[in-house]
């Protein structure tokens, strides 16, 4: 046999080793009812923001002046903040929102996944539910998202709480596969019609400071999540208009209390950033812990409430 056919034949096997690993790896986007039925149950509703019906769980006295928001992070969902609602709703009034592209909410129509496009849905939100001043509080993207807009309007934003917060230049940290495959413009194709369970769960894993803290049920949310109707679509377009740290600079003018929380076994972003934005803020105060890692909010509830309780109740 010649080397042509070798290298034919090896080809061949190749190709039809990639067919059979597309075939079991196929995932068909899941429909919003059935969604809806298994993770969009009471107190979850939905309300019309930019032509989106909008997952927001909101929770708690209606008389509160003062709401919390409460933002979660990339590819993730309202769900994250679950501890956290449940305790502090009993006192104050909590709102917590599927953003555009994730979760039961869904892709945006104009496709639009930019910083200043989350802010101005986080503007119409409130205006939507007629809130005119809040407290907010993000994780990840969910913080980048909560400091810009405490900057375009800081008389509608009281006090901040930033939890592993996007914001300074990416470090040479390492991303979950997930993401990495989200960013590989090659792959998209194929990316957006495979999704194995096995990536979703090394991803949640390495997320997780301990993985044995990782709560049943927790990876079905976010992989069934990541499949609804156009989730995995918007995660690329996400990846493609993200402009990691292209706004730093303006940190410093952030004027309102701020608690910024953190997970020292973050793999994604490092504590020194959670450090920087205690040293360019000039109300701030910086908590860490130990054994937590990048959402450290759904990975120890109570503990990480308890750091921030007594921030958030006060008005």
């Amino acid at each position: 046999m010649t080397w042509l056919k070798r290298l034919w034949w090896a080809l061949v096997l190749l190709a039809v080793l990639v067919v059979v690993a597309v075939a079991a790896s196929w995932e068909p986007d899941r429909q919003l009812g059935p969604l809806v039925a298994r993770w969009g149950q009471e107190p979850s509703t939905f309300i019309e923001v930019d032509g989106m019906q909008v997952h927001v769980r909101d929770t708690g006295p209606r008389n509160d002046p003062v709401p919390i928001v409460l933002l979660h992070g990339m590819a993730s969902s309202l769900h994250t903040w679950q501890g956290w609602q449940t305790s502090l709703q009993t006192s104050r009034r909590v709102i917590s929102v599927d953003l555009p592209g994730f979760g039961l909410t869904g892709p945006s129509p104009q496709g639009e996944y930019s910083i200043e496009a989350y802010t101005r849905f986080v503007f119409r939100l409130l205006d939507a539910l007629n809130v005119k001043q809040v407290m907010l509080v993000g994780n990840a993207l969910g913080g980048e998202i909560a400091w810009q807009t405490a900057l375009l309007a800081p008389d509608r934003v009281r006090k901040l709480v930033l939890i592993d917060s996007d914001g300074y230049p990416q470090t040479a940290m390492s991303m979950p596969i997930a993401f990495q495959i989200a960013s590989m413009r090659g792959w998209r194709w194929v990316a957006e019609r495979i999704f194995p369970k096995a990536m979703v769960t090394s991803t949640v894993k390495s997320v997780f400071g301990d993985p044995s803290h990782i709560p049943p049920n927790t990876v079905d949310r976010y992989f069934e999540l990541s499949l609804r109707v156009g989730n995995r679509r918007a995660l690329f377009q996400r990846m493609d208009q993200a402009q990691w740290g292209a706004n730093a600079h303006y940190i410093r003018r952030i004027q309102q209390p701020t608690l910024v929380l953190w997970g020292e076994k973050d793999p994604m972003v490092a504590l020194s950033s959670g450090r920087q934005f205690c040293q360019d803020i000039s109300r701030c105060s910086l908590v860490v812990f130990p054994e937590l890692g990048h959402i450290p909010q759904e990975e120890d509830p109570m503990r990480t409430l308890a750091s921030a309780r007594s921030f958030l109740l006060d008005k």
